[in-house]
């Protein structure tokens, strides 16, 4: 497929994400689109007569044209969504950008894959928490994503270069600068380990619009997105409601009554919309990480005698997946309706067989 014509279609006017996809599906490729006479296009669903009308393919191709010769030159990864090095978690999210700029040899489907994000006016207290957080994350082979700003941002992304643990920069701007200034050393680093990704194209400015947008792709992009520090008002909190809204988990470490950067987090703690951390323990537990160690045990596992055959059955699934099993699925594997299942999974974990995770998941206990 056209490398030109996949960013062309993010330059078209009136065509967002969704539409883009919707346009490269129905025609099989973004080059068909362009091929595409009005007629045929007036057949895909979602796109009216006056959106037609107003398409500005030829203004697009030269757009792109342009943007071709930047990324050549400065060595910049083009990834559409259709393209296996997408984020696969972030593909799942509705309105996931079409396409990304990157840079950097970071694995954006690596197993583990956790967003940390907080106020610009970090405190001494939220940055040793992000310097305890990345240390303790190292022995679970995580790639650390987040959003690059000040504060709790660059914090995270520092300590991630201080342990060896990839970690990626979501900017707000075009890969052309770096917004704030500051952290351009600390971005360069990055690109050694990790990298900078980017839905904007070269000359797009840092403007107060596009941080809410790329705050969609750090939380999408993630198994779980952690918030450490964060006011009442604020990004973080805007990033852990995109989080929820993904049925993704959510973390926030609390902060003592009236630490006016630790209100948003007891305000997302209080209101069920996060998970109380600790440590990172808490989360390796909450998402099923197991160490090698405890891998090894699940190996050796011998089935339980005092178990009924159902719950054997049920038992034998959840053994037999790599991870957790959600029990929609256990219950197609099983051919148990989820009334029943429910009782024999509340059973077993009461004997300490399984135990439940967030998302309605079971793993071995």
């Amino acid at each position: 497929m056209s490398l030109l014509h996949r960013v062309a279609l993010t330059f078209v006017k009136n065509i967002g994400p969704t539409l883009a996809k919707s346009l490269v599906a129905h025609f099989g490729g973004a080059e068909e689109v362009f091929s595409a006479s009005a007629v045929k296009l007036l057949k895909v669903p979602g796109i009216g007569e006056k959106t037609v009308n107003q398409l500005d393919f030829d203004v697009a191709l030269k757009k792109a044209e342009t943007e071709l010769k930047f990324i050549e030159k400065n060595n910049v990864e083009v990834i559409f969504y259709t393209d296996s090095k997408y984020p696969k978690r972030l593909k799942n999210c509705n309105d996931s950008p079409v396409l990304l700029y990157a840079k950097g040899n970071a694995d954006l489907n690596t197993q583990h894959i956790v967003s940390i994000v907080g106020t610009r006016n970090a405190t001494d207290y939220g940055k040793q928490l992000c310097r305890q957080m990345i240390e303790e994350l190292q022995m679970h082979n995580v790639l650390v994503v987040s959003g690059l700003a000040l504060g709790i941002d660059v914090a995270v992304h520092k300590e991630c270069l201080k342990h060896n643990v990839p970690t990626v920069g979501v900017v707000g701007h075009g890969l052309d600068r770096m917004y704030p200034s500051q952290n351009r050393a600390t971005a360069d680093k990055m690109l050694e380990h990790g990298g900078l990704l980017s839905e904007y194209p070269s000359g797009t400015i840092p403007d107060r619009e596009n941080f809410p947008q790329r705050n969609r792709i750090v939380a999408g992009m993630a198994d779980a997105t952690i918030v450490v520090e964060a006011s009442i008002k604020g990004g973080a909190l805007i990033t852990a409601e995109i989080a929820n809204s993904y049925n993704r988990d959510v973390f926030a470490f609390p902060g003592r009554l009236g630490d006016e950067y630790s209100e948003g987090c007891n305000f997302l703690i209080r209101n069920n919309k996060a998970q109380l951390l600790t440590c990172v323990a808490d989360l390796a537990f909450s998402l099923g990480w197991e160490t090698p160690d405890v891998t090894k045990t699940v190996e050796q596992y011998v089935l339980p005698l005092d178990l009924s055959s159902d719950e054997s059955l049920i038992l034998n699934f959840i053994k037999g997946n790599n991870g957790p099993l959600a029990i929609d699925d256990l219950s197609i594997k099983t051919n148990m309706p989820t009334s029943k299942l429910a009782m024999n999974l509340l059973n077993m974990e009461m004997q300490g067989y399984i135990r439940s995770l967030p998302g309605k998941t079971y793993c071995i206990s």
